[in-house]
């Protein structure tokens, strides 16, 4: 992760937590970061005539709040600040992450959620049913976080597509030099009715398996472990495992998803519930020039 990171900037606690989470992947992996703000497009109601005057006053507010926000970056950053306006929020972070050739676009959670935990706004779920982009979800209270990117967590199913999932944690991982651990969801991700002794058997086979693609993608001198989840469901398995102060987890879209855009699935919709950490959704497949 070397490319920019766009930011999804509102003034508000959840734009501040975006902010504070690219700065922190960004001081680890060396990527610049693009925040913006969107603005309405013009004439999206008919019913009101554009005000120019009024216009320019909100423009030079939201230079000001961006000037706020690009300060709290971490010193020595490489940084920008953009405005932009658009038909909604989502379409306008999309335009922009292509135009600067984004590897991901940061944004926080809805207000309300309870702190340190995901709650998904309309933008993020624009985002999460329509981008060729990865996004990373900020947790609340994203801002308070003071530790450093310390590990990389990626989450293995059984479903197809996790070959591009495994790369872009180990890219993110080898470019901060953090570990890599692999959680296998295997034994809560099996049918219903499955005999306890075949879950252990699968969910060993399925350990080995990811670790041998991981140890295949990374340089040598980035560690690597996997964990196979425990629990009742989804959920329990999440909040069953140990999770450092500054660790990311990856997860994959959904088999519903359009080749190359994110779809959250079931499996990510459930674990985001009793996440305590960021989530860092990608795609299942690339483009043929990605590949």
């Amino acid at each position: 992760m070397t490319a920019a990171l766009v930011v999804g900037y509102t003034a508000t606690p959840a734009g501040a937590d975006a902010v504070a989470l690219a700065g922190r992947l960004a001081a680890a992996t060396g990527a610049s970061v693009e925040i913006v703000m969107v603005l309405p497009a013009e004439g999206r109601n008919a019913l009101t005539p554009p005000d120019a005057s009024y216009d320019e006053y909100v423009r030079a507010q939201a230079r000001e709040w961006l000037r706020d926000a690009a300060a709290s970056l971490p010193e020595g950053l490489d940084h920008r600040a953009h405005v932009r306006t658009a038909e909604s929020f989502g379409e306008g972070l999309l335009a922009a992450a292509r135009e600067f050739r984004a590897s991901h676009i940061v944004v926080g959670a809805a207000d309300g959620g309870l702190r340190g935990r995901h709650r998904l706004g309309s933008v993020a779920n624009e985002l999460l049913h329509s981008s060729d982009i990865p996004v990373v979800l900020a947790p609340a209270g994203s801002v308070d976080v003071t530790a450093p990117l310390d590990r990389v967590t990626v989450a293995i199913g059984t479903r197809p597509g996790a070959d591009v999932l495994l790369e872009d944690a180990a890219a993110l991982a080898a470019a901060a030099r953090v570990p890599l651990r692999l959680v296998s969801l295997v034994t809560v991700d099996l049918p219903a009715g499955v005999q306890t002794s075949a879950i252990r058997v699968v969910g060993a086979s399925h350990a080995d398996t990811v670790l041998e693609a991981a140890r295949a993608e990374l340089p040598a001198d980035v560690p690597v472990d996997v964990v196979v989840a425990e629990g009742d469901s989804i959920e329990d398995a999440v909040t069953r495992l140990a999770w450092e102060p500054g660790e990311v987890v990856f997860v994959g879209s959904s088999r519903l998803a359009r080749p190359r855009f994110l779809f959250l699935g079931s499996t990510a919709a459930k674990m985001l519930h009793e996440l305590p950490v960021p989530m860092i959704v990608v795609s299942r497949t690339r483009a043929p020039e990605e590949s």
